[in-house]
């Protein structure tokens, strides 16, 4: 099975994710947006699979610096833009599996998923 996580390596919530992985015995690959960035057009394409509303993470730190303007009047392409340019405004981890995609960490989902 072919499985990537997306997210930034020092997030707790990627953490928890990795080593559940781990734990499971099921091996991933991990891209780094720190070191890798983001891609528009996987960005899109997950908003189109779960929504960009639940492809941003707008509890963020991130997010919630941005100027207003930036996070006024949101649709799937400004919000495509923005967590492109601003890679820490994607919900963390982000997996990419056979069977779909999975949008932050909740165990008995990756477990049914995975």
């Amino acid at each position: 099975m072919s499985v990537t996580v997306y997210g930034i390596p020092n997030c707790d919530t990627v953490k928890k994710a990795r080593t559940w992985l781990d734990g499971q015995g099921i091996a991933y690959t991990f891209h780094d947006y720190k070191k890798q960035g983001a891609d528009a057009a996987q960005i899109a394409r997950w908003c189109a699979a779960a929504g960009w509303e639940k492809v941003l993470n707008r509890a963020g730190t991130t997010f919630r610096k941005l100027p207003e303007a930036d996070k006024q009047d949101l649709d799937a392409t400004k919000a495509t833009a923005l967590m492109a340019a601003n890679p820490s405004c994607i919900k963390r981890p982000i997996v990419e599996h056979p069977g779909g995609l999975l949008v932050g960490f909740k165990p008995d989902e990756w477990a049914a998923a995975l």
